[in-house]
């Protein structure tokens, strides 16, 4: 292995031309809750790492010109927490970055980190698909934006070019009646691994019928998956039983999982289901102003 080289760039421009002219292996610095761990098992040996957190506007939150939000890539999952604005129109998807690691990986870790590590387990980034977040990405062939389920190709691997990274992500405007919800399923209460995440995103009518919906599901294909099944069972109906026992159905023959040490097959198709109705009825609720609760 090559000696191992840092950058800290202020500006765009210069990040992705470091990232254009390494020689060998080049890694983005987000966050670096996945990143440190990697290098320090030897999983990974880059040539370089770009550290992007001195690049202005990566870190933080700020109102869209749309109405909507847009989210620093390398902005901390502790400052999207203690943002209540965001909060109150994506507690799902706070609550899913909140649910990655202890109180001081929170301090470190950040949306495009954990979707660039391309993890089918990783917690936001269902959150992130059902919430139709937009990813920012830029590159020496300019900026481009891209819906978020684009990006990961498999585990471990994304569709960013070498010189490309995430900027920002961009999340669409709030109507009346729309709320998001998301849960995993692990074997302990805390710091662990999703056997199965599920998130959900949806627009309810003044009858609290859904007129939109998007599912999503991690752990249980080689990438977190959506299922338009899934999504379209819900729109046009109210959540009664028959509606959610075909979401359970839908959620089922969508996952793909594995066998491993934290599950069989069967019983992580069997979670898909619980999950679906589970996060489905939490995200109806929020959207009807019932409860304002965390989901976790």
């Amino acid at each position: 292995m090559s000696s191992l080289n840092y950058a800290a760039p202020t500006t765009v421009d210069e990040a992705v031309k470091l990232l254009a002219g390494a020689s060998g292996l080049a890694k983005v610095l987000s966050g670096g809750t996945d990143l440190l761990v990697q290098l320090r098992a030897g999983r990974l040996k880059p040539d370089l790492i770009v550290d992007t957190k001195k690049i202005p506007g990566i870190i933080g939150i700020r109102k869209g010109s749309d109405g909507g939000f847009v989210i620093g890539a390398a902005t901390p999952g502790a400052e999207v927490e203690a943002n209540a604005e965001l909060n109150a129109a994506w507690p799902g998807l706070v609550e899913a970055l909140d649910l990655i690691g202890s109180t001081q990986v929170q301090g470190r870790c950040s949306l495009a980190g954990n979707l660039c590590n391309a993890s089918p387990a990783a917690d936001s980034v269902p959150a992130l698909y059902a919430a139709g977040a937009i990813a920012v990405v830029v590159g020496s062939k300019g900026r481009r934006e891209v819906p978020v389920e684009q990006i990961p190709t498999g585990p471990g691997r994304t569709s960013l070019a070498k010189d490309e990274f995430i900027l920002e992500f961009k999340l669409p405007p709030r109507g009346p009646r729309s709320a998001d919800a998301y849960l995993r399923f692990i074997p302990r209460t805390e710091m662990d691994i999703a056997v199965v995440g599920c998130g959900i995103n949806v627009t309810l009518d003044e009858k609290g019928v859904c007129t939109a919906a998007r599912v999503a599901l991690g752990a249980v294909s080689p990438t977190v998956i959506m299922v338009p099944e899934a999504a379209q069972i819900l729109v046009g109906h109210t959540l009664d039983a028959d509606t959610l026992a075909k979401l359970d159905a839908a959620a089922q023959a969508a996952a793909k999982p594995i066998t491993d040490k934290r599950g069989t097959v069967e019983y992580r198709k069997k979670i898909a289901g619980v999950l679906a109705r589970r996060v489905a009825a939490i995200a109806f609720d929020r959207a009807q102003g019932k409860t304002n609760g965390k989901a976790h």
